[in-house]
């Protein structure tokens, strides 16, 4: 899957996951908006900011962050891209390999079952498809490819 395809996971059965104690993972607050934007514009771009603002700036931030002592590690968020979308997700690349993004993966969907949902649709899966898998039993969703979903409304940046 060169070009990245939507995945499904059943939010029933979700795993437990542990990270070190120092690691902290929380519901996004509003009033944290702009350093948890300056962050994703910061290690990860431009492109997920809109959508992290938007999962922040509901009624109940669909968000969640990682920190570790204190400091901003990683975040994750539903509801950003479409109703019942798990995603962007992203860790503080010097921060990747103990579990934080496993551990904010889980937290999301587990907030999501809590808000209704059954399944998650993970967008535009390429290069992640082994950690969806593993973590939570994803799959891919046949038809799922950018141009029939959501994303075939992007404008060409």
């Amino acid at each position: 899957m060169t070009d990245g395809c939507d995945m499904i996971a059943n939010l029933q059965n979700l795993p437990e996951i542990q990270t070190a104690d120092s690691i902290k993972i929380k519901r996004a607050f509003v009033g944290e908006k702009d350093a948890v934007l300056a962050f994703v514009e910061r290690c990860f771009g431009p492109g997920w900011k809109g959508e992290v603002e938007h999962a922040m700036m509901q009624e109940l931030p669909k968000c969640f962050i990682a920190t570790e002592n204190g400091k901003l590690i990683g975040f994750a968020c539903y509801d950003a891209t479409a109703k019942g979308f798990f995603g962007p997700i992203g860790i503080d690349p010097e921060k990747r390999g103990g579990n934080v993004g496993k551990a904010l993966l889980v937290r999301t969907l587990n907030a999501m079952r809590e808000y209704g949902y059954a399944y998650a649709i993970i967008g535009w899966v390429k290069d992640a498809e082994m950690f969806y898998r593993k973590t939570v039993g994803a799959e891919f969703i046949k038809g799922g490819e950018p141009e029939n979903s959501v994303y075939s409304n992007l404008i060409s940046m």
